[in-house]
């Protein structure tokens, strides 16, 4: 009776810690499709919104050249905060920034859709840069804390890797929709969605322990930091545009640069004498690093002004904004398709060779796209176009990634990264204001300069691909050879983002694979 009562104890404790287990592991993957859904609505922002940019510019009686700022704003504040919202996060917590930015996400989404002033719609967009640039990395920190190592970690960060990737063809296909009806439904679409996850969320993420004294300083610095870079790119975007503008003058673009200069030399002085820099100094002196950030740059830059000049000329010739969203996909697609075997292709061809073929493709679809417009064009004319875009990133964007943080040690992967995609989105400031202004003398002008930068970033990124011994005489460094030391001691350790496409983290470079 005594070994029967036993067995029986036995057997309840272990059916109790089953359903127990079970219960904890439901929690887990409610939590795991809560932050992948909001990867999905982050990365639907840009190819939304240049869907709908040309419904926006003619009821706001806005022109060609501010309109950029839709996509610019955006771009400033994501590059803005990404750098430095890993301080915020450690003062702060993840619960509380993640749940915040969601928040302030959903309200500046339903103001630029309620608001008819363009100046407030441009600075709902600058702040959805900024909410992004804290909620995508911290989503996968998350999740990189709360499921265990193993199996179920990388189906996970496949699940959140995938829905990030796809969230551009999401978008364009949802504004394709949604803008028919009205711009407006477009921009509002992701305030109810986030205010749902951020009911979500206040049940499911676990809360944090509190902060160190020496990250709440940190982070108060952080936060100035961050916004000083984030009017600094919103000052190089408002250069570059006048630079580019037919009818400038010299005080119009000496008075934004002087502005950004300003704040740079600020900002690397207050790096200079920081005890725990952003960027430590010895990233700045790894070859491969800046190289492959300059090339993906100028490739994301090029990619996002290409879809904007196309989304005018597709406009012009009384395509809706269904169709444009229908002759963009194929710009998309490749990437959302592969986005769980991206990182086995670039090592499958070899990330030299992935990279000269996405570096190759690019400007050849830039090229392709008919410099006196779409008109007469059907959807198979312009198919190779966007066809050699949507290829490009396959084979180059993640490839570029692999060669930019492959040699440097896990201790400073955080801030390789951060310095990386800040580059990324510099490239989404500076190249879409530059072709807006441009498209004031014409649209090949506008084209023929995208295809220039994409053609620079090509030869920027190609320029470390040559034997090591040749590169080592010709430029001082080897990717294979050198690398970087530790000298500040250990950052916190932080895991690494591969953009989806246009910039928006959405799975970290290897984990995934």
């Amino acid at each position: 009776m005594t070994s029967s009562a036993g067995a029986a104890k036995t057997g309840a404790a272990r059916t109790g810690a089953a359903k127990t287990g079970a219960a904890r592991t439901g929690v887990r993957w409610a939590l795991v499709f809560v932050l992948a859904a909001n990867m999905l609505v982050d990365a639907l922002e840009v190819s939304a919104t240049l869907v709908a940019l040309p419904s926006v510019g003619r009821d706001l009686a806005l022109s060609v050249t501010p309109l950029h700022w839709l996509v610019s704003g955006f771009a400033a504040g994501f590059g803005g905060f990404l750098l430095h919202g890993r301080r915020l996060v450690e003062r702060l917590g993840r619960r509380k920034v993640y749940l915040a930015a969601l928040l302030v996400f959903a309200a500046a989404s339903l103001a630029g859709a309620l608001t008819d002033s363009a100046a407030l719609l441009v600075a709902t967009r600058v702040v959805k840069g900024c909410c992004v640039a804290l909620t995508a990395p911290t989503g996968l920190a998350i999740i990189m804390t709360t499921v265990p190592e193993g199996a179920a970690r990388r189906r996970a960060v496949s699940l959140y890797s995938f829905l990030g990737a796809t969230g551009f063809c999401a978008g364009l296909l949802l504004s394709g929709l949604l803008t028919g009806v009205g711009w407006r439904w477009a921009l509002a679409f992701p305030a109810p969605v986030a205010l749902l996850l951020l009911i979500a969320g206040l049940w499911l993420i676990p809360r944090d322990e509190p902060a160190p004294r020496a990250a709440s300083g940190r982070g108060r610095h952080a936060a100035v930091a961050a916004l000083a870079l984030t009017v600094a790119l919103l000052l190089a975007a408002d250069a570059a545009a006048a630079a580019f503008d037919p009818g400038r003058t010299a005080a119009r673009v000496a008075v934004p640069l002087a502005g950004v200069l300003l704040l740079g030399t600020l900002l690397v002085r207050a790096e200079r004498l920081a005890a725990h820099p952003v960027v430590p100094r010895e990233l700045l002196r790894y070859g491969p690093l800046v190289r492959s950030a300059a090339g993906a740059a100028a490739l994301n830059g090029s990619y996002v002004a290409f879809l904007l000049v196309a989304a005018l000329d597709l406009d012009r010739t009384g395509r809706s904004p269904w169709e444009t969203a229908l002759v963009f996909l194929p710009a998309g697609a490749p990437l959302a398709l592969t986005a769980l075997c991206s990182a086995r292709i670039a090592a499958l061809l070899g990330p030299a060779r992935a990279v000269a073929a996405g570096a190759a493709a690019a400007p050849l679809g830039y090229v392709l796209y008919p410099r006196d417009g779409a008109d007469g064009a059907g959807y198979f004319d312009l198919l190779p176009a966007m066809g050699c875009v949507g290829l490009a990133f396959v084979l180059a964007f993640t490839a570029l990634h692999l060669r930019a943080t492959g040699g440097i040690p896990p201790q400073r992967q955080a801030a390789a990264g951060g310095f990386y995609q800040a580059c990324v989105q510099l490239g989404a400031v500076l190249t879409p204001a530059a072709a807006a202004a441009l498209h004031g003398s014409g649209r090949a002008a506008a084209l023929w300069l995208v295809t220039a930068v994409g053609l620079a970033g090509a030869c920027v990124a190609l320029g470390g691909l040559g034997p090591p011994a040749r590169r080592r005489r010709a430029t001082g460094d080897d990717d294979h050879d050198h690398r970087i030391h530790d000298s500040h001691g250990a950052d916190s350790a932080a895991p690494r983002f591969a953009t989806g496409g246009r910039g928006h983290p959405s799975a970290p470079d290897r984990e995934a694979s």
